[in-house]
């Protein structure tokens, strides 16, 4: 569908939920996320039905002008929506992103998708792969490319088929292509991995990259996915061989007796709270050693000086306001971490009244301390002033830094809530200071859509939507400007750089 001309809108906060809807997502959030799987492309896509009240309420929004129209894009009047590129060949939900040089790879349910972005106005399809297998969550270095399958497949080829978990022969783990020729990637290895690849994170050195395999939600009927997993696989690609990729290790995390280890309990102890049962998505900072796991029940900070033997140094849980740990960003210098909550598994509308603004959420977390003894200690709460529709999943997703010394700044992802730029200088009172989105994808169904990723890479904020497509941002700002003059050769947001070194 073609979208409407972008314009800038301040937005009103007083879209509140409907109270036939509230019921619905109370229902929801008291279920907690332990009993589902998160993020949107492991459930069901079939849109939800919501309550006719609710669906007044979204139009009447829409006609107010608190919320875009369906379809519409509105963004603050500090950025410029360059471009739109729609799906093509992959039809799967959009997911993750990686830059290289001058281009960018999009992740896809389907696939990945190789983008030439010299003219980030107008970028140019160099390749589309079809490899079916959710995620698809993607990274790249040097000349190798890393894709995540977390969904049950025949075997490990692109032409699998699903299969289900419970048979033995059935696959799951990391692909490698050598990706030397951008027009032409080649697969050429596979590594089987516990309960899968939700996501992974890279170790990059010299003569080698070591992967840390996150995944999660054993089962006693899983041959390949058994409990406790409380741990991550841990890879070793050789770059020159990476045919010879290989499992190294599985370090346990949350090490304790009985049969689901030693993380966050979840439900009925701490009722809402997803049970540890392995970990979401690390992110590591090479620069410092350091590591930050979001482990569904848990937040972990832990040290990969030796990448083989990762060591937990400090262990935190939100059992008030956290339901499912998903992600973790660190501030350039290391002393804070922001953490995001994915309540309801990015398939709920949470960016409402209802819900408020301490769930669904970043945590924002100071480092105290040194070494070993570094400690998390949380300081605020974040969550986008726009209130959603009740038809628009929404809540915190992927994001990266924005590189301006002396400065906390941040773009993010909130799904159908769009692409939200923030600044947590202030680690106690975070702000927005920029926003894109576009309005809901119907208004009459809880529909799965929006921003899946969004990053700022050499001077643009890059973003995969779902079903809409690639988006190409440019941010201008007094408080951003200065993050035009860090250059990068490669970004993998989950493998943070030192900008300024």
């Amino acid at each position: 569908m073609t979208l409407l001309h972008s314009f800038a809108r301040t937005r009103a906060r007083r879209l509140g939920a409907a109270t036939a809807a509230a019921g619905l997502l109370a229902a929801l959030l008291a279920a907690g996320p332990a009993s589902a799987t998160p993020d949107p492309g492991d459930r069901s896509t079939a849109p939800r039905g919501i309550s006719k009240s609710a669906q007044a309420q979204a139009e009447a929004a829409i006609a107010a002008g608190e919320t875009p129209g369906q379809d519409e894009v509105a963004h603050s009047a500090n950025i410029e929506h360059l471009t739109n590129i729609p799906k093509d060949a992959l039809p799967g939900f959009n997911s993750d992103l990686a830059f290289q040089g001058r281009y960018a790879f999009a992740g896809n349910y389907d696939g990945f998708r190789i983008f030439d972005i010299s003219d980030p106005k107008a970028p140019k399809t160099v390749a589309q792969v079809l490899c079916p297998g959710s995620q698809n969550d993607i990274s790249v270095s040097g000349n190798l490319l890393f894709l995540s399958t977390d969904s049950s497949r025949s075997d490990n080829s692109c032409a699998s088929t699903t299969q289900p978990a419970t048979e033995k022969s059935s696959w799951e783990g990391m692909k490698v292509f050598d990706i030397s020729d951008k027009r032409n990637p080649r697969y050429v290895a596979a590594v089987e991995t516990a309960c899968g690849s939700h996501t992974h994170t890279l170790v990059p050195e010299k003569k080698n990259v070591y992967v840390y395999v996150s995944s999660y939600s054993p089962s006693a009927s899983f041959p390949d996915c058994q409990p406790p997993h409380d741990g991550i696989s841990v890879i070793k690609v050789p770059r020159k061989a990476p045919q010879k990729a290989a499992l190294v290790g599985f370090p346990v995390l949350f090490p304790g007796e009985g049969p689901d280890g030693g993380g966050n309990p979840g439900a009925p102890t701490n009722p809402g709270v997803s049970k540890t049962t392995g970990c979401h998505d690390i992110t590591v900072l090479p620069a410092k050693d350091l590591a930050a796991g979001a482990c569904m029940g848990d937040g972990i900070l832990f040290s990969i000086k030796d990448p083989e033997r990762p060591k937990v140094v400090d262990r935190v849980q939100d059992n008030v306001n956290f339901a499912f740990w998903h992600s973790a960003t660190f501030n350039q210098t290391a002393k804070k971490v922001v953490f995001t909550d994915e309540l309801g598994g990015g398939g709920a509308a949470t960016c409402n009244a209802t819900v408020g603004p301490n769930r669904g959420a970043d945590g924002i977390y100071d480092i105290v301390g040194k070494g070993d003894r570094s400690r998390l200690v949380f300081r605020g709460y974040y969550k986008i002033p726009r209130h959603q529709a009740d038809t628009e999943n929404c809540v915190a997703h992927n994001g990266s830094l924005i590189p301006v010394k002396g400065k906390d700044l941040m773009v993010q992802a909130w799904y159908q809530g769009g692409v939200s730029v923030w600044d947590f200088t202030d680690s106690t009172r975070p702000k927005e200071i920029a926003y894109f989105e576009r309005g809901p994808l119907t208004t009459d169904t809880l529909t799965v859509g929006g921003s899946w990723s969004a990053y700022y890479y050499n001077g643009y904020i890059y973003s995969n939507d779902i079903v809409k497509g690639f988006d190409v941002l440019k941010l201008s700002d007094r408080r951003t400007d200065p993050a035009r003059r860090v250059r990068l050769d490669e970004l993998n947001t989950q493998t943070q750089p030192d900008y300024f070194d």
